[in-house]
This record gives structure tokens, C-alpha cells and sequence, in this order.
């Protein structure tokens, strides 16, 4: 078929993925980044000489990236290094009580039993069982599909795993059905914490985020370098498939042409022609008019009665801590879980946060909060987020950690809303208030033939493997598109093999 022109707006994770797909299809890929660099989120922050992550820190569910590798004909283990955590989180509490959670569901069930008591290990391992349980039905049914909807998902999850949908808990927010399981409310906040990988609160959360829990006893790894390793690999791939990198480039429209799009407008005036763009943006950016009028009315709807997911404020810290040994991945708990989303749902920052630190290096590290996202409503000021460093370093002296920066950067709401404009610093796309939400994230497609979409604001959702899922799912449906309107069955890749299906070259590990 003719070399197809490609335009991806974005190199987040999803935008990588799908750069990697379609290039390694043959087609004609660009990309353009507002940013000096790729990752999107998957950000790298330096000072002085030191890299520190400063996006996702936690590389889990491998065998999505496993299948992303092999696809393109590459191994995962020849680009990046992972090592094993044997240590998944450091937990505490400010009363001196610690808990460390493990791969190991036997080792965590003995945890639990000398932290809790032999029925908090037991009620441990019927939530384990119900968070597998969950995993392995909407797995493929649900994470792994285009598109789904509720009848599709009562089509394929049922039959496929004998579990009713009512058994997966719907209606029940996380809280409500941890609350079945746990009684030790130390117990009930650890794993309700869940709900925010996702960005949203645990008090309105649907119970099927449990199944959190199962991907993290799948395995949870760090990477040798950081985390950008992986954006970093991708962009080396792509490039080498003849996909083409422009950095500093943002756009300003998405162009069309009879009913079409057509390319994009960039900022500094100069239009680039192609037969199809990918948006690996923020769903906001689009519904606002960011791109222009015709990729707003593309995605009209997509966004109604959408909620924010949470932002946060960081720090990347380089210095030195003392007092208790940090795992890679400590979490310093809140006394008052409720008060602390109540205080963010009300649009201010917590008076008394939890703190998640990771802790790649000894003289390095990533602290975060959560914070409510209206940086595009100068909330909260610079001045709030400054204070907000001393609160945590008295909270953190209280738990028996002394951090001790020599130099920093903090990011907030306001640069967040700068960095991925219209989201208001919203770092998950839509919140997941409800059971519906998950089904009102929209697919690769828009309304606008020739335009699709790809990131943590689309299906199947945020958190970097899903987000690089998202990717996946949009190269394979523009190849499939493409093959249609050239009257062919297949799209020939390089060596004449045809594109791997995402729903059978993407197999749940056993």
C-alpha cells in the first residue's frame, strides 16, 4: 500500500506505543511535543547530576509491556533493566505501627497476621482472592478490549470466568467493600489507598479498583536508570523505524479536509500534512478547543458530567534523610483519611496528608501529596504549595524521618495545568466516581474520521501500563482502518507479517 503519513500529537506513553506500532508497519510517523522531551508524564527531573523520576515509580502488570515489545519483534529485557521489589511498600502510621507488604501472598498473610491478628490474615486472603478474582474478569474482557460497553462486558465476562457482574461489587464504593473485609481501620486506609493510582477518592471509587491490589501481586519492579528508561527505549525504537521526534513543537490545530482530518497546525504557523493524527492528549484539551473547533465537536460528549481526577503536589528532592530505613516505596498515612479527600474535594490542599516517598537512590528523592486539581484556577498559589513543604517535613520528623534537602523542584496543580493544558492539573484524565465512569472513558476512535486518541484519559485508563494499552489499541485500529480503505485484509508490516491482534498477542501472564 502507499506510505501513509501519521501524526502524533504527544509522546506521553501512549503516543510512544503507538509511534513504535505504526512505524514498525512501515508508515510515515511524526511526532510532535510541546515538551524539550518525550515521557509526557513519565517524567525526569535533574539536579544538579542527578536524574530523579518524578512521574510513575512503580513498573507493574510486565507482561502488557512484554507484548508491547514483541509486537515490534524487540525483548524488553535487551532496551530496559528491571529488578524485582521484594519489598512492594513501606507503610506507617504516625503511633509507630509499620507494615510491609510483599509479592508474596503467604509473606503478606504472616505480616498481616503479626500486625492485625489471625483474622485480619484471613480476611487478607479472601480479599487477595476476591482481587484476583476481579483482575482475571475484567482483564480481558474489559482492560484488553477496543471499546466495551456494558453489554459487552456481560457478553464476554460472565461466560468467560463463571463470576456475575454483581459479584464484582458495582455499586459498592472501595471503601464500602473493603469495609467486609477489614476491620483494623489501619488495615481498611492501606488498601483503600488503591483508589489513588487511579486519581480518584476511595470514598466514591467503585470496589472493582481492589483489583489494584492483584496487578501489585503480579510483581512490582524498579528500573535500572529510572523509569524514563522506558520512554527513552521506545524513542530509540521508534526512531529507528524511521519515526521522526519534534520537540519544542506544540500545535495549535488539528486541520481537516472534507470531512477529514488532514494534519495539524502548529504553533509557529507551519501546517504538516497527514492522513491520520492520534491525540495523545488530554481529553480536556480537545473538549476545550484547544486543537480547534473540529476536534472539539470530534470529542463533544466525551467529557460530559466528567469530574476532575486528583493532582498533587511533588518534590524531587536531593539530599539526604535519616532516622528509619525507607524501602523504595514508603507511604506515611494520614490520621484522618476522610477529612484529607474531604479537604480536597473542597478545592484546598489537606492540613494533614498522606505522603507517599520513593526513595530510588540515598541521596535522592520523590515525595508526593494529593491535591485537588484547579491549577487553572491559581489554586492552589505557589505560596500554599511552599508552606505545604514544611507541614511535611514536621509530619515526617513525627513518624521519626528527617528529610534534608540541599535543592529541589516542586510541581503543583498550576504547573501540571501548564505542562497538560485545560486538565486544571488533573493527573488521571476523568475521576471514577461511579460505575459508570469506566464506560464513559471513549476508545481510540472520535467523531472525526482520520482522528484518533491515545493516553491515560482514554480507555482502557490511566497508570502507565494501561496508558501504553492505549497506544497499542489505537495503532491496531488505525491499521485495521487503513486496510479497509484500501480494500485489503491485512496491513503488511516489514517482512510481510501482518500486525499482531492486542487481544491475542497481549495475554494475561498465568
Amino acid at each position: 500500500m502507499a506510505k501513509r503519513k501519521i501524526i502524533i500529537i504527544g509522546a506521553g506513553i501512549g503516543g510512544l506505543v503507538a509511534a513504535t506500532h505504526l512505524a514498525h508497519a512501515g508508515l510515515d510517523v511524526t511526532v510532535c511535543e510541546s515538551a524539550a522531551m518525550a515521557g509526557g508524564k513519565l517524567r525526569e527531573l535533574k539536579i544538579a547530576d542527578t536524574a530523579i523520576d518524578a512521574g510513575p515509580t512503580v513498573f507493574t502488570l510486565r507482561p502488557i509491556f512484554d507484548a508491547i515489545f514483541a509486537a515490534i519483534g524487540e525483548q524488553l529485557d535487551r532496551h530496559i533493566t528491571l529488578e524485582p521489589l521484594d519489598c512492594l511498600a513501606r507503610h506507617m502510621w504516625e503511633d509507630g505501627a509499620r507494615l510491609d507488604l510483599f509479592a508474596d501472598t503467604e509473606r503478606n498473610v504472616a505480616a498481616i497476621s503479626a500486625f492485625a491478628g489471625l483474622a485480619a490474615a484471613q480476611a487478607y486472603q479472601k480479599f487477595a482472592r476476591r482481587s484476583a478474582e476481579i483482575f482475571a474478569t475484567l482483564d480481558t474482557s474489559f482492560m484488553q478490549r477496543p471499546q466495551p460497553g456494558l453489554m459487552g462486558l456481560l457478553r464476554h465476562a460472565a461466560p468467560a470466568h463463571g463470576v456475575g457482574l454483581l459479584h464484582l461489587a458495582p455499586f459498592s464504593s472501595l471503601w464500602e467493600e473493603l469495609g467486609r473485609y477489614f476491620v483494623n481501620p489501619k488495615l481498611r486506609q492501606l488498601f483503600a489507598r488503591y483508589a489513588t493510582y487511579c486519581g480518584c477518592s476511595p470514598y466514591n471509587a467503585p470496589a472493582t479498583l481492589m483489583l489494584v491490589s492483584h496487578a501489585e501481586q503480579r510483581g512490582v519492579w524498579r528500573m535500572k536508570g529510572g523509569m524514563y528508561q522506558l520512554a527513552a527505549a521506545l524513542v530509540k525504537l521508534a526512531e529507528a523505524r524511521g519515526a521522526v521526534f519534534h520537540y519544542n513543537c506544540p500545535v495549535a490545530e488539528i486541520t481537516t479536509h472534507h470531512g477529514r482530518a488532514s494534519g495539524v497546525k502548529l504553533a509557529s504557523g507551519e501546517v504538516l500534512a497527514a492522513d491520520t493524527v492520534i491525540a495523545n492528549a488530554d481529553l480536556s484539551a480537545l473538549s476545550t478547543g484547544c486543537f480547534g473547533d473540529a476536534a472539539k465537536s470530534a470529542v463533544s460528549g466525551f467529557t460530559k458530567g466528567a469530574k476532575r481526577s486528583l493532582s498533587a503536589v511533588t518534590w524531587a528532592i536531593k539530599g539526604k534523610a535519616s532516622g528509619i530505613n525507607l524501602a523504595h516505596h514508603n507511604v506515611f498515612f494520614a490520621n484522618d483519611y476522610r477529612a484529607e479527600f474531604a479537604a480536597i474535594e473542597a478545592g484546598t490542599l489537606p492540613a494533614d496528608p498522606t505522603i507517599y516517598v520513593c526513595a530510588p537512590h540515598e541521596d535522592a528523592f520523590f515525595c508526593l501529596i494529593n491535591a485537588p486539581a484547579s491549577g487553572d484556577q491559581s489554586s492552589p498559589s505557589g505560596f500554599e504549595e511552599e508552606q505545604c513543604l514544611s507541614l511535611i517535613q514536621a509530619k515526617l520528623t513525627k513518624f521519626g524521618l528527617e528529610l534534608e534537602p540541599s535543592a529541589m523542584i516542586r510541581t503543583g496543580p498550576q504547573m501540571f495545568n501548564h505542562l497538560f493544558p485545560a486538565s486544571g492539573g488533573a493527573l488521571y484524565g476523568r475521576a471514577l466516581t461511579g460505575w459508570r465512569d469506566s464506560f464513559r472513558r471513549p476508545g481510540s476512535t472520535t467523531k472525526l474520521p482520520g482522528l484518533y486518541l491515545a493516553g491515560g484519559a482514554v480507555h482502557p485508563g490511566p497508570g502507565l501500563p494501561m496508558a501504553a494499552m492505549s497506544g497499542r489499541l489505537a495503532a491496531t485500529r488505525i491499521l485495521q482502518d487503513l486496510a479497509l480503505r484500501n480494500s485489503s485484509s491485512q496491513v503488511v508490516m516489514r517482512g510481510g507479517m501482518s500486525m499482531p491482534s492486542v487481544m491475542t498477542d497481549s495475554k494475561p501472564s498465568p
